[in-house]
């Protein structure tokens, strides 16, 4: 699981962070204002050819996004 978190944390850094903010596992992307709608729909397009799963919408919610650590969460609930 680290290596996912760490897969995620710098897709995460590398494509929305602007500034030098650090992200950290815990940061939070949606309510922080790093990820926003549109951003997210693209990490959910990342995360399901990465990992080869396909996440419903419905449990593609903000709060499942809100950070490194709960998107690796809903990730492991796809993975077979």
């Amino acid at each position: 699981m680290e290596d996912m978190k760490e897969i995620i944390k710098t897709y995460v850094t590398n494509e929305y962070v602007e500034d030098d903010s650090e992200v950290t596992y815990d940061t939070p992307l949606i309510s922080g204002g790093i990820v926003d709608s549109f951003s997210m729909v693209s990490l959910k397009r990342f995360l399901e050819n990465k990992y080869k799963i396909s996440i419903p919408d419905d449990k593609a919610t903000p709060e499942a996004f809100d950070s490194v650590n709960k998107i690796c969460l809903l990730v492991n609930e796809y993975l077979k």
